[in-house]
């Protein structure tokens, strides 16, 4: 466990889902595909789809005002935004700096952070230690995706996987022996060009970029980011426990990235709990990157599953590639100042 100033956890949190649904009988029709065929091979039965207008900046905001809204905090009071998405509204300002003024935050500092999947974590753990060492009391940290955006519709291998969406949780202090308990985060840059976008950036520069080009969309080495996905959840989780200083008989409930069910199921039986203390909602909504993780812990704590004092480990990987984990000894009870 890491010593800090003050412990930071995780006060509210908040999620936002396009109103589309795009079902596997959809996708069917637009891709040589089949219920079956997703289903016995990712666990994904539908997923949810952004209008054409609705940008993440827009997904982002939302869930972050209804994280504000529970946490009883006001925008104003926001210290710190820090945005985790590969799909920006733009390159340049970031998402972040859109939402300060989309929520009226206008004392927060604000910046993106780029770690696809892992991204969340990334945040919670950055935002940690901005709150713990007392630089901030309030810091907001969003995943968020607009997915559908950059997938090949006609690339049966990745148009099944990937939906929208936005998750979001508002980080600040807790009392001692709650909170975030531990974080455990890692990279391994020669698996770059397992899991990539290239068009864009200055690889590949907007004035090169050929429309309908492979190059504009979601690449993705399958197999070998399985593999991978395996070993980082499982590496990860028991690293986080053992920074924690507890054992996987402690934890309560695993909060998992939901990429794949092969992959959640592994994880699973790594830390031997009942599938009734793990959250899964990949079924509805695919992989949403970034904002898997808040929006399944989201749904778990509002649907009343997650409550005070339960220990949670929540895991992921992603591109870079790169993975996650934390421990969170769930309490959304803010330590006052003078407390």
């Amino acid at each position: 466990m890491f010593k800090t100033s003050r412990t930071a956890g995780i006060l509210a949190t908040g999620r936002y889902l396009p109103e589309k649904v795009l079902t596997n009988a959809d996708l069917e029709k637009m891709v040589e595909t089949s219920d079956e065929w997703i289903v016995s091979r990712t666990g994904i039965k539908e997923r949810r789809i952004s209008r054409p207008d609705e940008t993440s900046s827009d997904m982002a905001a939302a869930a972050a005002r209804q994280a504000l809204e529970k946490a009883g905090i006001a925008a104003e009071q926001v210290d710190l935004i820090i945005v985790a998405t590969v799909t920006p509204d733009m390159f340049f300002p970031s998402t972040a700096c859109i939402i300060q003024e989309k929520l009226g935050a206008k004392r927060a500092a604000a910046f993106d952070l780029s770690a696809a999947c892992s991204g969340f974590l990334y945040g919670a753990s950055v935002a940690a230690q901005f709150v713990s060492s007392g630089t901030y009391r309030y810091a907001l940290v969003i995943g968020v995706e607009s997915l559908s955006k950059i997938v090949d519709w006609s690339d049966r291998s990745t148009c099944v996987l990937f939906g929208d969406g936005a998750g979001a949780a508002v980080i600040g202090p807790v009392e001692e022996g709650n909170g975030f308990l531990s974080f455990e985060l890692g990279a391994d840059g020669g698996g770059a060009e397992l899991l990539k976008l290239e068009a864009g950036g200055s690889r590949i520069p907007v004035p090169k970029v050929k429309p309908g080009s492979p190059e504009n969309y979601i690449h993705m080495a399958g197999g070998e980011v399985f593999k991978f996905a395996v070993r980082a959840m499982n590496t990860a989780s028991d690293q986080a426990l053992l920074k924690a200083g507890i054992t996987k008989e402690d934890v309560d409930f695993l909060v998992p990235h939901q990429a794949n069910l092969r992959i959640i199921d592994s994880a699973v039986k790594r830390l031997g709990l009942p599938y009734d203390k793990v959250v899964v909602n990949l079924n509805r909504y695919g992989n949403m990157s970034s904002a898997s993780i808040p929006v399944a812990l989201d749904e778990a704590v509002s649907e009343g599953r997650i409550k005070d004092g339960d220990t949670l480990v929540l895991v992921g990987f992603g591109g870079g590639l790169t993975w996650g984990a934390s421990v969170i000894k769930w309490s959304t009870k803010e330590k006052k100042e003078g407390e």
